[in-house]
């Protein structure tokens, strides 16, 4: 008896510093999502206006002059940028992220894949270390951008998408990431980075609208684009960056709440242990007493 209450005993202190490192690093994720939340919620009114914007000027200038960043051409290559985290401990984030990307892959790509032109490019240790690990075709210049992330630091990894469509070394980039909404709650999506996409304006079919370019319209198109598609990339990268730290913020909470209940459940069996052997040695005291009176 002696032997179960210690170990009941043991996996409570167990149970309780585990407790304690759950709740820990639930407030330095809270602190790190107050960060990354109010980057992405001020950034995010920009960029789709201007993705808005691109999206109009390209739809309403198709065949005016070439726009090599809006080329619909036969997809034989294809580039997917997917936007992990560098550690874990955030529950499904990851592995979501992941089994998109391989999905996308299996069902939009599979013909390029056979081929071997489906390429990924990894932003996050979790993602590079996966598809590294499965013997998929790698770009691994930045999978460790998190750990410097800034704006310069993601135009350069956007550089590598824009630079190798207009070669064409790829004919379709796609973005996997996780779309920030809450600390609760995450939407993983696939997104259509290059080419551009066209809209159509369903009020207005078969009319382009008049736009006033100043300066000329091809000079100042070939110099918005690859500045907005540096914002749009950028922006991916801050969603995904929130996501996580609301991801694992939520995860540790579950786990502190299951710590908890665990430690109830524990400390009742350790209470019925205590109170059995307590009952155990009356019985044996009164049965000696009752022997030598006897």
């Amino acid at each position: 008896m002696s032997g179960q209450l210690k170990e009941v005993r043991n996996r409570i202190k167990s149970i309780q510093s585990t407790q304690q490192i759950t709740k820990a690093m639930k407030m330095v994720s809270a602190a790190k999502l107050r960060r990354a939340q109010d980057a992405i919620l001020q950034m995010r009114p920009y960029a789709e206006k201007l993705q808005e914007m691109l999206q109009n000027i390209v739809s309403n200038t198709e065949g005016d002059f070439d726009m090599a960043l809006a080329a619909n051409r036969q997809v034989e290559k294809v580039l997917i940028v997917v936007i992990s985290s560098d550690r874990g401990l955030c529950g499904a984030y990851n592995s979501n992220l992941i089994k998109l990307a391989k999905q996308t892959i299996r069902e939009k790509y599979a013909a390029q894949f056979a081929k071997g032109h489906v390429e990924v490019l990894p932003i996050g240790k979790k993602a590079w270390e996966h598809f590294t690990k499965n013997g998929y075709k790698v770009n691994e210049s930045f999978w460790n951008l998190f750990s410097h992330l800034s704006f310069d630091a993601v135009k350069a990894a956007a550089a590598v998408a824009l630079d190798g469509f207009v070669k064409g070394e790829y004919d379709a980039v796609d973005i996997i990431y996780s779309e920030f909404k809450n600390a609760a709650t995450q939407r993983f999506k696939l997104e259509q980075f290059l080419p551009i996409a066209k809209v159509e304006n369903e009020g207005n079919k078969g009319r382009k609208a008049d736009f006033i370019y100043e300066p000329e319209k091809d000079v100042l198109v070939a110099e918005l684009m690859p500045k907005i598609l540096n914002t749009q990339f950028f922006k991916a990268v801050l969603d995904a960056h929130a996501s996580e730290h609301g991801a694992r913020m939520t995860a540790m909470d579950k786990a502190t709440d299951n710590a908890g209940e665990l430690l109830r459940s524990l400390k009742i069996e350790y209470n019925r242990a205590r109170q059995a052997a307590i009952t155990t040695e009356l019985t044996e005291i009164v049965s000696g007493a009752a022997a030598l009176m006897g």
